[in-house]
């Protein structure tokens, strides 16, 4: 006797059929702003509808676009030392989704560093994704561009401005979520966090509860 079929909610179908269109995307290949993606796209977006912390990344690098898996790579080490938690943790979706700026790899510039996100992405896809992300109530801004979307005019000053106001940023409108600035984790910004020690001083214990409280709740949620 086979086993009954699982059915997804409408809602939670809906959502799931939208991220496997942003899995699909050819906009940076078929329609660019400017010249085309140099490579075959591999859209990288994780996380299921109830998740409740959300990473705004920039673009996957060389390792993500090549395993399909979201800071499967140093800068990830980085990000999940700073939040606490181990591989499994960060990697289960239904807590935790990354939504980046750019969903491909954007290519190498002639230094050998990662192009900025791609232009597409956010406009066309941005805006629905994020709305899927209904139970979402933290959101990692990770790095200066997705500040720059996320905030705005607050993130002008720059990134080091931005991060160092974390406290005031963190303590705004919650409705439907709060936001956290960071750096990128990247190995390129050792130097960055050597000069503003107070990150890793003050800002990482706080990150660190902030996932602790919700990494517990939602367990306790889920029985």
């Amino acid at each position: 006797m086979s086993a009954p079929e699982t059915r997804l909610p409408d809602e939670a179908a809906s959502f799931e059929a939208l991220l496997s269109r942003v899995r699909a995307c050819r906009v940076c290949r078929e329609a660019p702003t400017g010249a085309p993606l140099p490579h075959e796209p591999r859209p990288v977006v994780r996380g299921q509808a109830s998740a409740r912390i959300l990473i705004a990344s920039q673009a996957p690098g060389t390792r993500v676009h090549a395993s399909g898996l979201p800071f499967d790579d140093p800068s990830g080490d980085r990000l999940r030392a700073w939040m606490g938690v181990d591989r499994s943790t960060f990697y289960d979706d239904r807590w935790l989704a990354t939504v980046p700026m750019g969903f491909c790899f954007p290519g190498l510039d002639a230094k050998g560093g990662d192009l900025p996100p791609r232009r597409e992405c956010a406009p066309q896809w941005r805006a629905q994704v994020l709305a899927g992300f209904k139970a979402v109530r933290l959101i990692l801004l990770v790095g200066q561009y997705a500040q720059r979307w996320h905030l705005g005019d607050a993130a002008k000053g720059g990134l080091t401005t931005t991060v160092h106001a974390w406290r005031t940023i963190l303590a705004g409108p919650s409705d439907p979520h709060r936001v956290l600035p960071l750096p990128h984790p990247s190995w390129r910004n050792t130097a960055w966090l050597k000069a503003n020690p107070w990150f890793e001083a003050e800002t990482v214990p706080a990150l660190q509860a902030e996932v602790a409280r919700s990494r517990a709740a939602f367990l306790t949620e889920k029985g």
